[in-house]
Order: structure tokens, then C-alpha cells, then sequence
């Protein structure tokens, strides 16, 4: 199948357009290609919402995407969390909190999707972006929704359909999805995809 065609699966999939037939028992597992299930039961496509995070000490993405059968997803909300270079790491942190926590507050998510640390090669980068991946489960946590991560690896598989995309990339895929109007921030379009990626290997 060639790498264009996955997105256009989930996203007949998700709309309600994908025929009947051998098709209708594609799925799209972990690694992010399509292949055919042991069982012919077709796999439900996820229903809810779902809050993607893409987080950043500094400019944590969020976005609130609506899934619903029959029709595209629908992004709810979208904001980053700015905080200025001058304030200090807790403060940083408790904002990340804070703006996770008026969103769960707001919308009526299912769950939350996050995207993993990349690996990097110094200590002090991971220590920080841990620590704002931190704050945002902290928030989903006392809340009490479930978690659920991805690496970057498999958000690009799954929503463009190779792993060596880019982010400008992505952005665009994510919008075309989504056929939103205005073009989103890059951590919010991270965040997006994050969420997209969710449902669409999502297996109940």
C-alpha cells in the first residue's frame, strides 16, 4: 500500500466512506502500516475526544479533537502555553498544569494522548522536558483520565504516513484533516497530531 494511501484510509475511516469489502478489514496497527487483522471482525473507530500534548517547558501545545462516526475529526480547542524565558522552572510547571487542568475542566475528554521525549543527547534537556511531560500527566492524572504516549516516530506513521517527515509536514497533514481554516501553531499542530494518532490505533 503505498505511504500516501494510509491517511486517506483512516480518514475515509473515520468519516464514514470506507466501502464494504476486503478494505473494511484493513487496520492500521502500532507500526504504523497497513496490513490485514487474523480476525475479519472490523475494528470501531474511537469515539470521544481526545486532549493531545505536546509538551515543552517553555510552550506546551494542546488541542481538543472530537471524534464521531461518520464525519472528520473536529478540533474543539487549540492553545500554547507561552511562559516567559525569565520565569523559573516551578513556575513553568504549574502553568503546564494549570492550562491542562481548565481544559479536562472544559471539555469533556475520553483521554489524553501525549508525545514521548525524543531521546537527546544532553542530560539537563531531558531532565526539563521530563519534568513539563510531568506536570501534564500530573494534571490528566488528578483528574482522573486515562494517559496514553507516542514517540514522534510513530505520530509522523500514523498521520503522514512515514517516520522521516517533517514537522512542516505534519502540520499540514494535520490541518488537512482537520480542514481547518487558520494555519495552527507548530506545538499545537504537534499536539494535533498526537491526538489524531491516538484514535486512529486506537484498539478497544
Amino acid at each position: 500500500m503505498a505511504r500516501s494511501s494510509v491517511r486517506d484510509l483512516w480518514k475515509a475511516r473515520l468519516e464514514g466512506r470506507l466501502p464494504a469489502g476486503p478494505a473494511d478489514s484493513v487496520v492500521l496497527p502500532r507500526h504504523g502500516r497497513a496490513e490485514t487483522p487474523r480476525s475479519t471482525a472490523v475494528r470501531a473507530a474511537f469515539e470521544g475526544c481526545v486532549l493531545g500534548v505536546d509538551p515543552s517547558l517553555r510552550g506546551t501545545g494542546l488541542a481538543v479533537l472530537e471524534f464521531a462516526r461518520g464525519r472528520a475529526p473536529v478540533l474543539l480547542h487549540s492553545r500554547t502555553v507561552t511562559v516567559p524565558r525569565s520565569a523559573a522552572m516551578p513556575a513553568c510547571l504549574a502553568a503546564i498544569h494549570r492550562a491542562v487542568s481548565e481544559v479536562l475542566a472544559t471539555h469533556r475528554v475520553r483521554h489524553v494522548a501525549l508525545e514521548q521525549t525524543i531521546y537527546v543527547q544532553n542530560f539537563q534537556t531531558a531532565q526539563i522536558l521530563g519534568a513539563a511531560r510531568g506536570a501534564a500527566i500530573a494534571a490528566a492524572a488528578v483528574h482522573g483520565e486515562d494517559v496514553f504516549e507516542y514517540p514522534p516516530l510513530r505520530v509522523k506513521q500514523a498521520v503522514v504516513g512515514f517516520g522521516r517527515a517533517s514537522k512542516e509536514q505534519v502540520a499540514r497533514t494535520v490541518m488537512g484533516i482537520l480542514g481547518h481554516g487558520r494555519t495552527l501553531a507548530p506545538d499545537e499542530a504537534d499536539a494535533a497530531g498526537v491526538a489524531l494518532t491516538h484514535a486512529f490505533t486506537w484498539r478497544a
